[in-house]
């Protein structure tokens, strides 16, 4: 086992500033070379609290704002149009970062594509639904239209 200290969130494991055991081989082949985290020292602890504050910068100022988007992305449905085949299927899946930018293009703010997560791959039209997790405790719930775009 070693220690790292995650730079990202990583579904599963916890947040960015957080300093966790894991596989030596899961570090070495996937945490560290995807950017996710990096090698615990004991110098690293200056660079936990300085990852710490960099997230709570980027979280959102306060506790009434993020309830307030909950409720705001939770009832609008949010329309993404890509491009589809035959019988309503999608040419690949929908992706993380579309579902953020389609987010962003409803005029309901700026969310991070990491903060997304879907249950199973979306891969045809219709209603579908995603998680984004606005804070440690605050998750919201979105409505997907998924369109064929023209």
């Amino acid at each position: 086992m070693s220690k790292v200290i995650l730079t990202n969130e990583v579904s599963g494991l916890g947040s960015a500033g957080d300093v966790i055991d894991v596989k030596n081989g899961y570090a070495r082949n996937y945490l560290i070379p995807q950017g996710y985290a990096v090698a615990w020292t004991r110098g690293g602890e200056k660079q936990v609290e300085q990852i710490r504050a960099a997230r709570t910068a980027r979280e959102l100022a306060t506790l009434e704002e993020a309830q307030a988007l909950k409720a705001k992305l939770e009832e609008t449905k949010v329309k993404l149009a890509v491009k589809v085949g035959r019988d309503g299927r999608l040419f690949g899946s929908v992706k993380t970062a579309d579902i953020a930018a389609a987010v962003a293009a409803a005029g309901l703010g700026d969310i991070d594509k990491r903060k997304v997560e879907i249950v199973s791959p979306i891969k045809y039209t219709g209603d579908h639904e995603a998680t984004l997790r606005l804070r440690d405790d605050i998750v919201a719930t979105v409505t997907l239209q998924v369109v064929a775009a023209k």
